[in-house]
């Protein structure tokens, strides 16, 4: 009798010791993954950051959408800890001639606002120079405090939040009511929406709108998905699509990302 207590007791001591040990794991895992309101901005610009196409929907919709090569990259960090990343759109097929560039700064929202991370895009001042700024070397581009000194007009601003569990997406959000003033094409003001999806994907929707709440130029079916570049080459994707696009290309694309001024 005596033994099977001091079994009993053993046995209770050990299960004890594995809920100890298991709640304590539990508590460092929680305490590891607890997240800054920077940690938030740098997810984003470290998700927005690489090279990615279009290349799927192209394939898919060839009527709609284009093949178009997203890149961005770091280029200065601003004193109070917003990083501002270069980005440029090209057609795939031309890609040293980016018919987009912008800056895009990233950093946590203010706090009377109920979001993440307020990701805000601007001109510059001498596009000429910063032309494949991303695929040169770090000695051959503007320098950080060139870039900062180039950072023109504010352009448009989207406050993301965290999507909910069980979505595909990591953060997504839109302008605020009323988008940004725009006047091309005959719009009087402009939208845009985004969502950082798994895998460093980025969806983006702009829309242009005239006084009447027509919608005048930006897509219609939904936004672009913008993918990572695989590591292979692109030679084989697909028959040859944007080769040579015509003015009427052109504008279409607007607003496809980065809005018009």
């Amino acid at each position: 009798m005596g033994t099977d207590s001091n079994g009993w007791n053993r046995a209770r001591g050990l299960a004890f010791k594995a809920l100890l040990f298991i709640g304590g794991a539990l508590l460092v895992k929680r305490l590891r993954k607890s997240t800054t309101r920077w940690d938030h901005a740098r997810l984003v610009a470290h998700s927005l950051t690489g090279e990615k196409y279009s290349k799927d929907q192209a394939s898919r919709d060839p009527d709609n959408y284009f093949n178009i090569r997203m890149r961005t990259c770091p280029a200065a960090e601003l004193v109070d800890g917003s990083e501002v990343l270069y980005f440029e759109q090209a057609f795939w097929r031309s890609p040293q001639k980016p018919f987009r560039q912008r800056f895009l700064m990233a950093k946590p929202c203010p706090k009377e606002l109920t979001c993440d991370v307020e990701l805000s895009t601007y001109a510059i001042r001498e596009m000429e120079e910063y032309k494949n700024f991303c695929d040169r070397p770090k000695d051959l581009r503007p320098q950080p405090e060139e870039v900062i000194g180039d950072i023109a007009e504010h352009l448009t601003t989207i406050h993301l939040k965290r999507c909910s569990r069980g979505k595909r997406c990591l953060y997504e959000g839109s302008s605020p009511p009323g988008g940004f003033p725009n006047s091309w094409n005959g719009a009087t003001y402009c939208t845009s929406e985004l969502a950082v999806m798994k895998k460093s994907e980025i969806h983006t929707w702009d829309r242009g709108y005239d006084d009447d709440g027509n919608q005048v130029w930006g897509q219609k079916e939904g936004p672009y998905k913008f993918k990572p570049a695989p590591t292979s080459c692109f030679n084989d994707m697909f028959p040859p699509l944007n080769l040579s696009p015509t003015p009427p290309m052109e504008r279409r694309i607007q607003g496809s990302f980065i809005l018009e001024e």
